[in-house]
């Protein structure tokens, strides 16, 4: 087994972020199977406090609404939404920071500051305008969230390009003819990738927690369960029936916090000198 991934998953901390992540993925596939009734559905009476009804465990809305149901289906959303916009701002990310660091001069100049402008930009105001313009909808949050995202991944791989394009590796593929394009993907890339992945998970837990703040301000897609829409839904009667907010919330927090573990735990075994052990 490769050294990097046997420390990995030996970690304690690997181990509980896995197994929450696991967890959710589970619930989120088979949720259809395990609640085959619509989400949106009047299921009981409103208002059922949570572990009185076996058939309804924690507890039912103020629409008579199954609480567990809707986190079943809000973990199809919030994993579909940090999965996809994730993905699609490593992809822009690094194309950006490839090309500015390999290229260096005017090139780097222009791109890296058309990167710093994305930047000064409150994130989370500039994907909730965002949404707001192109209509509530699963696919205009990834794209809000997408476009907020990629700076920093940018500003990343071009501080590795900029490091390696100068290595012996690099000059023998130039030598050898190789095209440009060639060497930023084949040559190049592959050794970037370690902080890249270390950090799509971070990314992942900030995108569902950007996803759980517009909807629970109303701007979520309105066809689709949320946990933020649970949460924002039920803050008018939080006092009255504390668990509509309490367990989405608490979800939340442990996919969050799975997220930040795996995060870290990828981070110490693919670069060994900034782990703990390294570090003493």
């Amino acid at each position: 087994m490769n050294p990097s991934l046997r420390r990995f998953l030996t970690d304690p901390k690997a181990v509980i972020g896995l197994t929450i992540l696991i967890v959710t993925l589970a619930a989120a596939l088979l949720a259809p199977v395990l609640f085959p009734r619509d989400p949106w559905q009047m299921v009981s009476r409103p208002f059922l406090p949570p572990f009185q009804d076996a058939r309804y465990w924690l507890g039912t809305d103020m629409l008579g609404r199954d609480i567990l149901a809707g986190i079943a289906y809000g973990a199809q959303m919030s994993l579909i939404v940090g999965v996809a916009s994730t993905a699609a701002a490593l992809i822009l990310g690094i194309l950006v920071g490839a090309f500015a660091g390999y290229n260096g001069g005017w090139i780097d100049d222009a791109l890296m500051r058309g990167t710093e402008f994305f930047q000064t930009i409150p994130t989370f105001v500039f994907a909730l305008l965002m949404v707001a313009i192109l209509a509530p909808s699963i696919t205009s949050i990834i794209i809000a969230i997408c476009v907020v995202s990629w700076p920093p991944v940018a500003r990343l791989v071009r501080s590795e390009f900029a490091t390696l394009r100068s290595r012996e590796f690099v000059k023998a593929a130039r030598v050898l003819g190789e095209s440009n394009s060639r060497i930023i993907f084949t040559q190049i890339l592959p050794n970037t990738l370690s902080p890249v992945i270390a950090m799509s998970s971070l990314m992942v837990a900030s995108a569902i927690l950007t996803e759980a703040a517009i909807s629970f301000l109303g701007l979520g897609d309105p066809n689709r369960m949320s946990w933020g829409y649970m949460i924002g839904a039920s803050r008018t009667v939080i006092r009255q029936a504390w668990w509509m907010s309490f367990f989405p919330g608490l979800v939340i927090l442990l996919v969050v916090l799975a997220l930040n573990l795996v995060g870290e735990t990828l981070n110490d075994a693919l670069n060994p000198r900034l782990s703990r052990k390294g570090r003493q």
